[in-house]
């Protein structure tokens, strides 16, 4: 953060820091729902220790096991304090480029020692599509899990809070990064940014956390009244649960994370985003009394008890309010898309 803002962050709470020593990871996670640190869990890492060594050796061992496919890769403008945002317009206040990673480690050579560089940021890269060998060179044990793996690499960088469906282990491992967090239920006191024009996907806070406009936010004190805030070193690992808010900052002219994501429920069942889209399209504006009628119809096949829902009908006749399978969810995802496609 910068200077000045070191006295409305000084008293947040730290993430709680754990060891694995005499457990597992796998123990650790299971269960929780709050964010701990584990310290030095991936300082082993091969990537870590050339990143322990400089920036340059870093990306050298990142280029040597790179696969010959173009990167994608954000590019800020210089003295935007390394933040990729929206500009005054609500569009992006960065360009988005295809480049091969020589050519962009090029540029971060160029300007890696320069106080006022514009944010160059490679963001969820995959780890077995771009890299070979890296995945599995540089890897946590993580049981029975089956993780998505990816990397984030760039120069310094603010990533404004955002929260993830998925539960998130990040590991860094070039560099150091500040993760600010928050529960799932602030946030309405975040003031989140449009669902559909995002920087990345997810909507994110409005809130420029290096210099909060309390009169314009003022329920982002409380805000941070229930924050949680943590300084990764290289080695570090952070455990976010599923739908926490974060803001994310690379602190060092060079940054890289390495994460794994991973869901409690199937692949094949649908991400709830899509149906908070849909909804927004097809109840909000919809008449009082009918938008009351359908929040009643959610509570009940929804958010309520399942098998109340489907208790009146015969065993074998109950299609998809029985528990889903890969097929009946098939179904559903078939039938949506039709009924879009209209």
């Amino acid at each position: 953060m910068a200077e000045g803002d070191a006295g409305i962050f000084a008293d947040l709470r730290l993430v709680d820091e754990r060891s694995v020593a005499g457990t597992t990871l796998d123990a650790a996670l299971t269960g929780a729902e709050t964010p701990f640190v584990v310290r030095g869990l991936v300082r082993d890492w091969p990537l870590v220790q050339a990143g322990l060594e400089s920036g340059l050796a870093a990306r050298d061992y990142l280029l040597r096991r790179r696969r010959d496919a173009p990167f994608t890769v954000s590019v800020g403008a210089p003295g935007s304090d390394g933040r990729l945002f929206y500009d005054e317009a609500m569009r992006m206040n960065f360009r988005v480029a295809k480049a091969k990673l020589p050519d962009i480690f090029r540029q971060i050579d160029a300007v890696e020692a320069q106080p006022d560089a514009p944010p160059i940021y490679l963001a969820s890269i995959d780890m077995h599509d771009y890299f070979t060998g890296l995945a599995e060179a540089n890897t946590v044990d993580l049981g029975a899990r089956e993780p998505l793996a990816s990397i984030w690499i760039g120069t310094r960088t603010r990533i404004a809070a955002h929260n993830d469906f998925p539960r998130n282990l990040a590991c860094v491992a070039v560099g150091r990064r500040r993760f600010t967090l928050f529960p799932r239920e602030q946030f309405r006191n975040l003031y989140l940014g449009p669902i559909d024009n995002t920087p990345a996907g997810r909507a994110v806070s409005m809130v420029d956390f290096h210099a909060p406009d309390f009169a314009r936010y003022p329920g982002f004190r409380e805000a941070l009244r229930h924050a949680q805030v943590v300084e990764l070193e290289p080695g570090d690992a952070l455990y976010i649960p599923s739908m926490w808010w974060h803001h994310v900052e690379g602190l060092a002219p060079f940054n890289v994370l390495v994460n794994y994501w991973w869901r409690d429920t199937p692949r094949w069942l649908g991400q709830p985003q899509d149906a908070l889209n849909h909804a927004l399209m097809a109840i909000r504006d919809l008449p009082a009394d009918e938008r009351a009628h359908w929040r009643d119809m959610f509570d009940h096949y929804v958010f309520g008890d399942p098998d109340a829902a489907r208790a009146h009908i015969p065993e074998g006749a109950r299609s998809v309010l029985d528990p889903l399978t890969p097929d009946s969810a098939a179904r559903i995802r078939a039938f949506l898309l039709r009924q879009l496609s209209r």
